[in-house]
């Protein structure tokens, strides 16, 4: 029997080791870009970053050091120079496969930092399995600019999994949705109509403003921001405002909102303020062929027709008045229950000529008195006169 040669003793020395095997090493040495490790074999293995982690941005020497034990995954016996290449995140994505698809049958909900922002959506990595959230599973609304989720750390659902095609999509938007919906059925139970709340402006639109209660938005539409006119919402509310509102209706899910606070009603006093006969001062708001609507005040217009401008015929109000014009009229008409008020500037100059004519009708009464008492001194001054 022929001796054994020391290399030979040495070669039998030495664990054999294959391709896709999963083995324990020990660090001896750790660059910025690499490890190496003592695997028991005749050749060290080697480790490096782009089979440690999927970040390219991790130096090895911060989160490896000498003396560290790791199991990790044969790739190559010989890669052509004798060394033994390792990967330790695909040992690590092998686990996480199993650790995806449990949570993929138990609908658990899952956390991980967003590493990447793509074109069509996110990348998180969840024990190196990289998963990929579309755009439209992102959040339950239209996200234009997903960099904002750029290193933040997001929770989801795995709605889909097929380890034989690598193909993992992970669901925010779900999530998102029923929360909501909880939050939804929560504020539904706790308010009622005439209540007062603080919110949140979420969207502007031409006939009105959502509000954000806190679990379902509502309404306000143009016609309850305020008893005065508005022209445009926008010129009165911006997104993130904070507002005090009233609940004026429920219906389902639908809430209506309101702004027209009732102490500050402008028709409460309406009736005494805007009497027949009484003569008020306002501003043209807006006109038509048939009359010019004057605003008394926010909240309060009334109807000046154009047979009731002048006394003279006028064709249209534009002819006479013109936008923001400030006019007094008479109250000829008020109907508290329709609120509505008729004006009369003619009735007013009808008025103000007779009081003119009266005025002088009474001074000139005035006068003939003064030239009668005149007359009267002097026929008496003349009777003196004679009798001396």
């Amino acid at each position: 029997m022929s001796e054994l040669t020391f290399e030979q003793m040495l070669e039998e020395s030495f664990k054999t080791i294959h391709a896709g095997e999963v083995v324990e090493g020990t660090v001896i040495d750790v660059k910025p870009e690499e490890v190496i490790l003592n695997i028991g074999y005749k050749s060290d293995g080697v480790l490096t970053r782009n089979e440690y982690t999927n970040d390219s941005s991790v130096d090895m020497t911060a989160v490896v050091k000498p003396g560290d034990k790791m199991e990790v995954k044969v790739l190559k016996v010989n890669d052509g120079d004798g060394q033994v290449i390792l990967s330790y995140k695909r040992l690590a994505a092998d686990r996480g496969n199993k650790r995806i698809e449990e949570a993929y049958n138990s609908h658990e909900v899952l956390k991980a930092k967003v590493t990447q922002v793509l074109e069509g959506g996110l990348s998180v990595i969840v024990d190196e399995v990289r998963i990929f959230i579309p755009a439209s599973l992102v959040s339950d609304t239209y996200e234009k600019d997903l960099g904002k989720y750029a290193g933040q750390e997001i929770e989801f659902v795995i709605s889909e999994y097929n380890p034989k095609r690598r193909r993992y999509i992970g669901d925010r938007k779900q999530l998102i949705l029923a929360r909501k919906a909880e939050m939804q059925k929560e504020l539904l139970e706790r308010i009622h109509v005439g209540d007062m709340v603080e919110g949140v402006v979420k969207n502007v639109t031409d006939f009105g403003a959502f509000i954000d209660l806190g679990g379902a938005d509502g309404l306000l539409h143009i016609s309850e921001m305020s008893w005065g006119r508005i022209e445009h919402p926008r010129k009165v509310f911006k997104v993130g405002d904070k507002v005090k509102v009233q609940i004026k209706d429920i219906n389902g899910t639908k809430i209506a909102l309101t702004m027209k606070f009732e102490d500050a009603n402008p028709w409460k006093n309406a009736a005494e303020k805007y009497a027949v006969g009484n003569v008020v001062t306002g501003k043209v708001a807006r006109m038509t062929d048939f009359g010019a609507f004057i605003e008394l005040e926010p909240g309060v217009d009334a109807l000046l027709h154009v047979s009731q401008i002048a006394k003279e015929h006028v064709d249209k109000p534009s002819d006479v008045l013109k936008t923001g014009q400030e006019i007094t009229a008479k109250v000829v008409d008020f109907n508290e229950a329709d609120r509505k008020i008729s004006l009369s500037m003619k009735a007013l100059l009808a008025q103000e000529a007779k009081e003119a004519k009266e005025e002088a009708q009474a001074k000139e009464s005035d006068a003939d008195v003064v030239s009668v008492d005149i007359d009267a001194v002097i026929a008496g001054q003349d009777e003196e006169k004679d009798a001396e």
